[in-house]
């Protein structure tokens, strides 16, 4: 009796171990991330307000939300807005990346009552307002400096330092191994979502703080609102605790490679391998033309893409990622914007408007071409011209998108060799009824793309 006691004892013991070995192993989605319903179909516009407007004012920012909000566009990023440091300044004005004060509005944009009306007047146009968030490092002549000099690192010297290896002389280094830091980094970014109502933060090189601090930071504002997080940086973990999105700086380097120096589209397909297999499941990827730091310091969308700007504008908006556009791409801005000085934008008519603002309508209305969780995988379709035209399809149950891009400077004449592209289709941008099968050829002029569009399912069998 006791020997079978023991033995049914033993026996329940190692069924528990096994169970435990293979719960171990049960699959378990590390993100814990939850995007706002808001950002499903969003695409974001930075705003730099130094040359937005004539003025550089937030007021005058301001009287062109409805225009923003006509050409569609959801979340606004404000570049940073507080006052600039004065000591080892850059140039006559300074970097906004060199912040004087957190809590403060710089007084070359307005006061905070103008950033409180600006905030105001974007969310009763339903659009959405995130501030440039610099928590790497700050001005020289920042007050902490004096109040809490413990809080800056120190070089071999013992004396305060710009982040290593950049020539980022008007700035000084955090260290993050200061708890008080930490709290002090983390109040502040809740005060604006607080008192200035703002909708979340795009986080300057975000990889160069530590994720644990994002993480906790991202817990407390989401505790004030739902926000929006975008990290300045392509880290795969980023994705989990901490942020909404992450730049795909890849995809800006790959349509260069391909645009100006002769690449083949497998450069493209590298990128979006590593998002489909690095990145978790429906992670938000950044995708632009242009950026502050590309126009300012690389070049113009022109000069980066040439005769490929319009293929590469529309790559990022039906390719997998959630699209930029940048402080005045929409009139076809042409000039490399001066970064420490004023050089305001000069607006004119443009056919790009009407490109951003019908991408802009593809977008929201296609539920494939949503962000994130909600859109729908992109899927690589083979076809006899592989290394100058990608094509690919995204589907779900309601829509399907298939698009095609040369990008090479010679007419294509394309034919598709997967089912899954085959079907009927609307020309998106011709307006014209197509049908896709084993022997169609579908005819691309240099630098040209093709997006059709279809219904799927009971509603695209009516």
């Amino acid at each position: 009796m006791i020997g079978r006691h023991i033995a049914r004892v033993l026996l329940a013991s190692i069924v528990l171990v096994l169970a435990a070995c293979s719960a171990r192993h049960e699959p378990d989605s590390l993100v814990k991330v939850k995007p706002a319903e808001w950002t499903r179909d969003a695409v974001i516009y930075q705003v730099n307000l130094r040359q937005f407007t004539a003025e550089g004012t937030l007021a005058a920012a301001q009287q062109q939300l409805p225009r923003l909000k006509a050409l569609g566009v959801d979340i606004l990023w404000l570049m940073p807005i507080h006052p600039i440091g004065a000591k080892n300044r850059k140039g006559s004005l300074g970097s906004p990346y060199a912040v004087r004060d957190y809590r403060a509005v710089n007084p070359e944009f307005g006061t905070f009552d103008d950033l409180k009306r600006f905030v105001d007047q974007a969310h009763s146009l339903g659009m959405r307002v995130i501030l440039d968030w610099v928590a790497n490092h700050s001005a020289w002549d920042n007050p902490l400096v004096d109040q809490h000099p413990d809080w800056y690192e120190r070089d071999w010297k013992g004396d305060f330092h710009p982040t290593s290896w950049w020539d980022w002389s008007d700035i000084i280094e955090f260290d993050y191994s200061k708890r008080e830091l930490r709290r002090y980094m983390a109040d502040a970014m809740a005060f604006w979502v607080r008192e200035a109502g703002v909708d979340g933060f795009r986080c300057d090189v975000a990889a160069y703080v530590p994720l644990d601090f994002w993480n906790e930071v991202r817990r407390e504002l989401d505790a004030i609102k739902p926000v929006f997080m975008l990290a300045e940086a392509a880290s795969r973990d980023m994705h989990y605790e901490a942020f909404d999105a992450t730049y795909a700086w890849g995809l800006h380097s790959a349509l260069h490679e391909v645009a100006r120096k002769g690449a083949s589209v497998d450069a493209l397909a590298g990128h979006y391998s590593e998002q489909d297999n690095l990145f978790p499941r429906g992670s938000m990827r950044m995708v632009f033309t242009s950026n502050h730091d590309k126009n300012s310091w690389e070049g113009t969308e022109f000069e980066m893409f040439g005769d490929a700007v319009r293929a590469a504008i529309v790559l990022t908006f039906v390719g997998d990622g959630i699209p930029l556009i940048y402080n005045g791409q929409e009139a076809g801005n042409n000039k490399r914007l001066a970064f420490f000085e004023r050089d305001p934008l000069v607006w004119q008519e443009h056919p790009h408007a009407v490109l951003f603002k019908r991408l802009i309508e593809l977008k929201s209305g296609n539920s494939a071409l949503h962000n994130g969780p909600w859109g729908a995988r992109m899927i690589r379709v083979a076809n006899d011209s592989p290394q100058r035209v990608l094509s690919f399809v995204r589907a779900n149950e309601s829509d399907k998108v298939l698009a095609l891009f040369n990008f090479s400077a010679e007419p294509r004449s394309v034919m598709l060799r997967e089912s899954l592209a085959y079907g009927q289709y609307t020309d998106f941008f011709a307006a014209r009824s197509v049908t896709i099968d084993a022997g169609t050829t579908i005819d691309l002029p240099p630098w040209g793309y093709a997006v059709l569009t279809a219904k799927t399912g009971a509603e695209g069998a009516r």
